[in-house]
């Protein structure tokens, strides 16, 4: 059964720090593209960061380039999304997402491409 359950959710103040974590279960992580998308209220899911399965190929979403950082441990099935400088417009539910159909090389911030998903962690950016 495939499964990828996040962790880390959390209440930070503007400025703060967040660390969020998925493990990926069912399915082998190595081969597949991984992303985190987040939604906040009354707006469409958005794509924040992805890595290639080789580990290659990162992108970010403009909003968030250099201030979060996508990384992941394959030999532990897990993918992290560090975010630092945060701002309340960061305020969403985070989703991580994992896909084999990139392969170990691609690397696309569209939802439409993953085809495995997290439950989601809310994250709240406030003072």
């Amino acid at each position: 059964q495939v499964q990828l359950v996040e962790s880390g959710r959390g209440l930070v103040q503007p400025g703060g720090s967040l660390a969020l974590s998925c493990v990926a279960s069912g399915f082998t992580l190595g081969y597949s593209a991984i992303g985190w998308f987040r939604q906040a209220p009354g707006k469409e899911r958005e794509g924040v960061a992805c890595m290639s399965g080789d580990t290659i190929r990162t992108y970010y979403a403009d909003s968030v380039k250099g201030r979060f950082t996508i990384s992941r441990d394959n030999a532990k099935n897990t993918v992290y999304l560090q975010m630092n400088n945060m701002k309340p417009e960061d305020t969403a539910v985070y989703y991580c997402a994992a896909s084999p159909s990139l392969g170990r090389t691609g690397c696309l911030l569209l939802s439409g491409f993953y085809n495995y998903w997290g439950h989601g962690t809310q994250v709240t950016v406030s003072s």
